[in-house]
């Protein structure tokens, strides 16, 4: 019995000093150092600030440099290595460092006007058709809800409203069921047979839907790579106004706008960019995706923003920190403009994700013109130190001077312009 609380007595005190150790040495410094760390080329970071430590790469392409705030790391050329971190002769610590190709986009701001096509006819919502054997809608009927994409009628394509007419009208007067292949939000694809039917006093056979086939509205250029020419803009999913579901791209094309006046935003009621978007002519590059993280496509031409027009490096989710930032967007004409914001949360993210970081708006003369941020503003580039790690999303409704954004490597991921697979699972 008494050697058993002896044992005891031993192990609570090697855990105590353990602890203590830990916490209160500069080996508690080291060790709490990440295990993983990525940085771009050129990019330094400080890993500790404990005196009396010492590391070493065996890597060209990892630099070590011991400065007054403490130990940093470099990153000196693409790769992987590894660095040993000790404490005198106690190695404590190995770190795993991954170096990328240092990413440079330029950042836009500018107020762009956007205009997509769906893949297929858009069902947004139903409507009676009285007829000598009572009122009713047929698509409804027939199963058909709002959001559903009309993509076959008798086996041949739809793509516009256009195509839609001819089908009904020959299946009405020949009185036989139209087949329609209906796409869901899911993805999921079914056969319905609709019967057109025609209204009291109407010659036209009707489907009894509300369709349509294209969406415009405006929102922020966020970036473009001045090599490929591909950009992201708006940093959230355009959704039809009716419906709320996503909109499936066919094609589109971005054209700029011009901002004309602001709705200022108030607790409860979020505000709104006014603009006048320029005509098909002026287009500026195409639409090819349409995804949760924005609208991508390609430029047809490189755009300025005459606020800063040279390309910058890019910040990882785990290399963003609290503090000040700012944001560029266009809040009168077409003229970009600085304002300054606050990083209050940030969120580390493994694998893609929405709402990544919380901003709040601290220049006094961007909250006098706007609240805020308002409709129309997301998309706008987020910038900190000197690197684009974002753009602007989401407004909280009942505090305008707060919203979310989203991190910048799932808008360059999903335009294309890819970061290692390995860097995005060590992100967190």
């Amino acid at each position: 019995m008494k050697t058993d609380a002896i044992r005891k007595t031993v192990g609570f005190l090697l855990l105590v000093s353990f602890v203590f150790f830990g916490f209160f040495t500069p080996a508690g410094n080291i060790l709490q150092t990440p295990f993983q760390l990525t940085l771009f080329e050129g990019q330094e970071q400080a890993v500790s600030s404990a005196a009396g430590i010492r590391a070493d790469s065996g890597s060209d392409r990892i630099g070590i440099a011991y400065k007054e705030e403490g130990l940093a790391i470099t990153g000196k050329r693409t790769g992987n290595g590894e660095v040993t971190v000790h404490y005198g002769p106690i190695p404590l610590k190995k770190v795993d460092v991954q170096v990328l190709e240092n990413i440079r986009v330029v950042p836009g701001g500018q107020s762009i006007g956007v205009k997509i096509h769906s893949k297929g006819v858009l069902v947004v919502g139903h409507h009676l058709v009285e007829t000598d054997e009572g009122t009713f809608s047929p698509g409804e009927k027939a199963g058909i809800r709002a959001g559903d994409l009309i993509v076959k009628m008798n086996g041949k394509t739809v793509e516009e409203l256009a195509d839609i007419s001819p089908y009904v009208q020959e299946s009405g007067r020949k009185g036989t069921p139209l087949s329609v292949l209906v796409q869901r939000h899911d993805g999921k694809t079914f056969e319905a047979k609709i019967t057109p039917a025609k209204a009291k006093g109407d010659e036209k056979y009707k489907l009894g839907l509300y369709i349509r086939d294209s969406a415009a509205g405006i929102g922020t250029m966020t970036f473009y790579d001045p090599k490929t020419k591909k950009y992201g803009a708006l940093g959230h999913v355009i959704s039809d106004m009716d419906t709320r579901l996503p909109i499936a791209v066919k094609d589109g094309y971005i054209v700029p706008s011009t901002v004309t006046s602001i709705q200022k935003g108030t607790n409860g009621s979020p505000g709104e960019k006014m603009a006048r978007i320029l005509a098909d002519k002026e287009r500026i590059g195409n639409i090819f995706a349409n995804s949760q993280f924005g609208i991508f496509g390609t430029l047809d031409k490189p755009v300025e923003n005459g606020m800063l027009d040279q390309a910058i490096p890019i910040a990882l989710s785990h290399q963003v920190k609290k503090g000040p930032a700012e944001i560029l967007t266009v809040v009168e004409n077409n003229k970009v403009e600085r304002f300054q914001v606050k990083i209050i949360s940030t969120v580390p993210q493994k694998f893609p994700a929405t709402k990544g970081l919380v901003i709040k708006v601290t220049d006094p003369r961007l909250l006098e013109k706007t609240g805020g941020i308002v409709q129309g503003m997301s998309g706008s580039p987020i910038i900190q130190n000197g690197r684009l790690i974002g753009a602007v999303t989401h407004v909280f409704v009942n505090d305008p001077t707060t919203g979310y954004g989203v991190h910048i490597e799932w808008m360059l991921n999903e335009a294309g312009i890819k970061i290692p697979k390995k860097e995005l699972e060590k992100a967190g």
